[in-house]
């Protein structure tokens, strides 16, 4: 049988519609290139719009909320004791899902982009073919596309270990918990990361008792010592159990849940729940999709190797997102598909710089933080400034009953650059904006410590954290 011929070649294939995908294919549309973007699930957004970033925020909303009405009466205000309904909130979040895959769908078409439903996958230099179904394997090809050039944005899938049997039911990803049939009284959680601390934090808040496992020496292992620290007193006050430094060894299924071997130090122990959540990271999609037809392979943990302009080696063919391992963050993610396409029309574009990339963790306390942590600076040889500012002192803070954390700054000593900036405590995740602009403006201390910031805002911490760096507090 001769091979099916392919379509009349078009500009940008795009495989995948998360945060990377659908943004690479919404620029190329809006740059006047011929863009194809393939879907292999029948719904745009992909892992962060389904599964991940925004049913994980719905269903925090909900856990903040809890926590407000439970404080109410500090505030002059009384209410009737707050019941969780937990199909309600299953409800709102696959409502809300719902209208924002809606939204992509009509931004693609506004924008001209053809969209595809199938597995996409390289089929050579130059070529991409869909399959019929949404795995590789399983259904036959049903279309080819010749590309100038692809953007692959397959995203990722929730790592696991050997020896967790993931069942879906009592062991099971994130991709499990937002759809559970009842809330678990007893939920064990292996992973301190963002995904563990995040599902740890709603799940107290809805009244579950919640232990976490981390074999690292402490929670959110990649954001800066003090946040650690600081995180983890806050869940202890709000009696979560955490346990660092332990290895879960072992794990097995039983009739009303699962039990967990683990060894901390010396001690080995076992604990029993009614769901186990493995949050032990993510894994690139990077298998089935044809690499070997364009002679690429992946390194190390299986991702993809790319330039500053998210270029592979293959001739024409980036790859964004989860996929290059670089944050496995959605807005990192849509930086690097932006970054793709300006080199897919020739436009000139400063490379994009890992430090100057938020993260934000919606744990409660929220976390945000961009560029160098005060080790990573020291480790750099550079002589630092470091300022911090406590939202116990801040009036905003005060004002919404809220006084955990602190913003801390850290910079460098002769002229004042901002080289970090991180943030434990209320609305973490919008201040750290205000940081991401300065980083990006090569700010200083004193820039900052002068910028004047309304009152009474939480704002004000991050100038008042360039004040104490600076020598000069004003409120503490």
């Amino acid at each position: 049988m001769s091979p099916m011929p392919t379509d009349s070649t078009v500009d940008v294939v795009v495989i995948g519609s998360g945060p990377g995908g659908y943004v690479a294919a919404l620029k190329a549309g809006a740059a006047g290139l011929r863009t194809v973007l393939i879907e292999k699930d029948a719904s745009f957004g992909g892992t962060c719009l389904h599964v991940g970033c925004i049913p994980s925020k719905a269903f925090l909303h909900a856990a903040w909320l809890l926590d407000e009405i439970r404080g109410a009466r500090k505030f002059g205000v009384t209410v009737e004791r707050p019941e969780l309904n937990w199909t309600g909130l299953q409800r709102r979040s696959r409502q809300v899902i719902r209208k924002l895959s809606r939204g992509i769908a009509l931004l693609l078409r506004r924008a001209g982009v053809e969209t595809i439903h199938g597995f996409g996958r390289l089929a050579g230099p130059g070529v991409v073919e869909v399959l019929e179904s949404g795995a590789a394997g399983s259904g036959s090809t049903v279309r080819r596309l010749a590309a100038r050039n692809v953007v692959i944005a397959t995203g990722s899938e929730a790592r696991t270990l050997p020896f967790l049997p993931v069942d879906g039911q009592r062991i099971v990803t994130n991709a499990e918990m937002f759809g559970l049939p009842e809330l678990p009284a007893r939920l064990g959680i292996i992973g301190a990361g963002a995904v563990g601390v995040e599902f740890a934090s709603m799940f107290r808040a809805y009244g579950s008792q919640v232990e976490i496992f981390e074999i690292l020496p402490r929670v959110v292992p990649l954001e800066d010592e003090e946040v650690s620290a600081e995180v983890l007193r806050a869940f202890r006050r709000r009696r979560i159990r955490v346990r660092t430094g332990a290895a879960v060894e072992a794990c097995e299924v039983e009739a009303d849940g699962a039990r967990v071997r683990y060894r901390a130090g010396d001690r080995t122990a076992e604990a029993a729940f009614d769901q186990l959540l493995v949050a032990v990271g993510r894994a690139p999609r990077t298998s089935d999709i044809g690499l070997e037809t364009v002679g690429l392979g992946t390194g190390r943990g299986g991702f993809l190797e790319v330039d500053g302009a998210c270029r592979t080696r293959a001739p024409g063919v980036y790859a964004i997102g989860d996929v290059i391992g670089s944050a496995q963050l959605a807005h990192v993610a849509s930086a690097e598909a932006e970054a793709a396409v300006a080199a897919i029309a020739g436009h000139e574009r400063p490379p994009l710089r890992a430090e100057r990339m938020p993260a934000a963790t919606y744990c409660i306390p929220e976390v945000g933080s961009v560029g160098l942590t005060e080790t990573a600076a020291r480790e750099s040889g550079r002589e630092i400034r470091v300022g911090r500012f406590p939202f116990a002192a801040n009036s905003k803070a005060n004002i919404l009953g809220d006084l955990t954390g602190f913003v801390k700054i850290v910079a460098e000593a002769r002229y004042g650059e901002v080289l970090g900036v991180h943030i434990v405590g209320p609305h973490a995740t919008d201040l750290i904006a205000e940081a991401v602009v300065a980083l990006e403006h090569e700010a200083t201390l004193e820039s900052l410590a002068r910028s004047v910031h309304p009152h009474p805002t939480l704002s004000e911490a991050v100038a008042e954290a360039a004040m104490a760096a600076l020598g000069q507090p004003l409120h503490v």
